[in-house]
């Protein structure tokens, strides 16, 4: 079918809406039309230029929502009509960590660029082969396999369902999941955009206190509060190994980061309590480097660990996300700042790079 999408050609140039050919879905994978797509960093820093390895021409897009309007042999759980929340996470099915329900870990994942499954590309522009981000949800159709379109309950807003693509989930699962915070531990939240507001949520979901949301805009830190932040810093103006010692006492038991600064990743263990851990999210510029002193480990106990999509399984959490913001204690509409058309892609990476936004939602 023929499809129009904005087009990455070159980082750091504004995307071109091109008309392209969308294949028809093969042995495993179905077609979604596509409601919503959330406005990811990840996506940001392939569109600026951050990440030299993006392959181009490439449609972005790594968190989104739709409907289910064609599916291929072999598909078993999916039919017409679904709703829809798209994974950016393979499953092969097969490999070690397929089995152990962590598909972000997948052993088979294809060359970036090329679609899950089969491998290859669906989309094509004058008989050139154009690239997926991932899922490329900035498409309004989609061609992935059947194992990242997870299906969910059809009486929540599916547009808003979007952003539990990657926003949602990647921030609330690095608190509970990779950062395993309990009742009453203290956490500091590096970066209060999309995924930090989640991590924020996610911390006073789980019963934690304080919640101290770390940011050097003074907008973003209002969101933090709104989002259940019981203290914000600020380390532009405030001391903030200072403040986080004033407001603790000894140190945070987990930081989550949700910026790819190797400075904030740093600063995020240097504030740990002894025997705290520091949950490292963000994505960092290609090339970066982190120093920390090793005696922070050794002499506290203090520990480092990288949270990938949440360090959950996106069949499992998406329905349950869905469920926990049915029931009000999750908040997912208050974090879209601003809808945008399809054609003004650029505009809201513009937004989301001056900071201007919590999330912003690409509606189709």
């Amino acid at each position: 079918m023929q499809i129009t999408a904005p087009v990455l050609i070159k980082p750091g140039e504004p995307m071109q809406m091109l008309d392209l050919e969308l294949d028809e879905p093969r042995y495993g994978e179905v077609r979604v039309k596509m409601v919503a797509s959330g406005v990811c960093h990840s996506c940001l820093h392939a569109y600026d230029g951050s990440h030299s390895t993006t392959p181009t021409p490439i449609v972005l897009g790594d968190e989104g929502s739709g409907v289910v309007e064609a599916v291929g042999e072999g598909v078993r759980h999916l039919e017409v009509g679904d709703h829809v929340v798209i994974s950016w996470a393979p499953d092969c099915g097969g490999c070690h960590y397929c089995h152990l329900g962590i598909p972000s870990l997948c052993l088979n994942v294809p060359p970036f660029g090329q679609t899950y499954g089969s491998g290859g590309v669906r989309f094509h522009h004058e008989g050139k082969d154009v690239y997926h981000y991932g899922p490329a949800t900035y498409g309004p159709h989609i061609v992935v396999p059947e194992g990242v379109a997870v299906k969910i309950r059809k009486d929540y807003p599916l547009d808003l369902a979007a952003l539990i693509g990657c926003s949602v989930t990647t921030g609330f699962g690095a608190v509970v999941n990779s950062g395993g915070v309990t009742a009453g531990q203290s956490v500091a939240v590096f970066g209060c955009g999309g995924i930090g507001l989640n991590s924020v949520q996610g911390a006073a979901l789980a019963g934690a206190y304080p919640i101290i949301g770390v940011d050097v805009l003074d907008s973003k830190l209002e969101y933090a509060r709104q989002f259940g932040a019981t203290h914000t810093i600020n380390p532009t103006t405030q001391d903030l190994a200072a403040e986080v010692t004033r407001i603790t006492g000894h140190g945070v038991d987990a930081s989550i980061v949700a910026v790819g600064s190797t400075q904030a990743m740093a600063q995020s263990i240097e504030i740990l309590a002894k025997r705290g851990v520091a949950v490292f999210v963000g994505a960092v510029p290609t090339g970066a480097m982190l120093t920390v002193d090793p005696r922070l480990f050794v002499g506290g106990e203090r520990r480092v660990v990288g949270s990938r999509y949440g360090g959950g399984n996106p069949a499992v959490d998406f329905p349950k996300i869905v469920d926990l913001a049915m029931a009000g204690r999750i908040k997912i509409e208050e974090l879209v700042t601003k809808r945008y058309d399809l054609d003004e892609a650029d505009e809201a990476f513009r937004a989301l790079a001056a900071g201007e936004q919590a999330r912003g939602l690409i509606v189709f």
